[in-house]
Formats: structure tokens, sequence, C-alpha cells
């Protein structure tokens, strides 16, 4: 499947407290990602780390068959049959945001190491467009991808979700990928980026 014929995703941050990081690490790469990927629609999951605030802070990538995945039955019907281990862990995370769409553009053919999200509105990503492709052209930078999140289908209320307090979501987001933090680090600074946090890849899968 090319990357044209996999034009969704699903991303997701969350900050976790110190004390209760290798928990949510295992149940995340033991159990969550596996029956994620169980869902027909779901093809690969990144996971990518930084700190702040004194919390571990995560994001989840998911690439996702097209971005009709994101309300499908079959996805919405995981999401209302939480595992016991899921409803220890969702009421634990705290700063969640939560937002799946379309891919709008993909420029560079790789995935690097170290990501840079920048949120954007949805009015402004035609003007990212030749920004995104442009940056991709640089030093060190693996590829930048530019997503557009549905928010009827990352807005559905589900038994997962009443689990959370404080739920958000995003209207679209700049993802700078790199082979080094300094790259990245120059990257946001010449683009006045109000969040500069820089995460790094710790996991991968793929659906067999």
């Amino acid at each position: 499947m090319t990357r044209a014929e996999a034009n969704g995703f699903l991303a997701i941050w969350s900050d976790v407290d110190k004390a209760g990081e290798t928990d949510y690490l295992h149940w995340l790469t033991r159990e969550h990602v596996q029956e994620r990927l169980a869902v027909p629609g779901f093809l690969a999951v990144r996971v990518f780390r930084t700190e702040a605030e004194g919390r571990a802070r995560f994001l989840i990538f998911y690439r996702l068959k097209d971005a009709g995945v994101v309300g499908s039955a079959a996805y919405l019907a995981r999401l209302n049959a939480p595992t016991a281990w899921s409803q220890r862990i969702m009421p634990k995370l705290k700063n969640f945001m939560r937002g799946g769409g379309r891919i709008v553009q993909e420029s560079g053919s790789g995935e690097g190491m170290y990501a840079a999200p920048v949120l954007i509105e949805r009015a402004q990503v035609s003007a990212y467009l030749d920004a995104g492709a442009e940056i991709a052209k640089a030093d060190k930078i693996a590829a930048t991808r530019i997503f557009e999140a549905d928010p009827a289908a990352s807005g559905i209320a589900t038994n997962e979700r009443a689990m959370r307090a404080g739920d958000r979501s995003f209207e679209a987001m700049l993802l700078l990928e790199a082979l080094d933090e300094n790259t990245l680090a120059a990257g946001l600074a010449v683009m006045e980026a109000r969040d500069r946090s820089i995460y790094r890849q710790i996991f991968a899968l793929r659906n067999a």
C-alpha cells in the first residue's frame, strides 16, 4: 500500500506522572497498540516521548488506511469496550488531546527519530503546503507532514473518552521530522512556534 493509499491518521497526546510511567508504557506497548492495530484500517503506530512540566509527555501517531477509520464502527466498538487495563490507565492521563482525519501532504520519503508537532488552524493548511515542502529540503530534515483533523469523527462520545477529564482536539498540524534535535530546535525558532517541544521516537509497530 502506497502513502497515497494510506492517507488517514490519528494523533494522541497525553501526560503521565513519572510514578506511573512504567505501567503506562507496559500497557501501551504490550496491549493497547496491538489492540488498535487489530482494528481494520489501522496500519502502523509510532510512539514519541518528551518531558513537560515535570511529567512524561507522549505523542502517539497512527497511520490509517483513510480518514474514515476514525469514525468507523469497528474502531468505535473498541472505544466503547475498554479493557480492564485501559480502564485503570485512562483516568490517569492528563493534558489529553486527540484528533484524527486525513494526511494532506507528505514531503520527504523517510521517518526521523526526532519530531516536532506544530499545531495550526484549519484555515492555515493551504498556506503551509509550500512551506512544508521547502522545509523538507533542508539539511537533516527527514520529512514534513501536514494533517487536517475531522472534528466530527474526532469528537464522537465513547465510553473510553468518558473516563478521561479535559479531552480536547486540534484543527491541523505540521509535523517536522529530523535526524537530530538541534535541527528541529533551529527550525522551530525560525518559525517562531509557540510550543517548541521536541519528541524522540521510543517505539514503533506495523500491522503485518
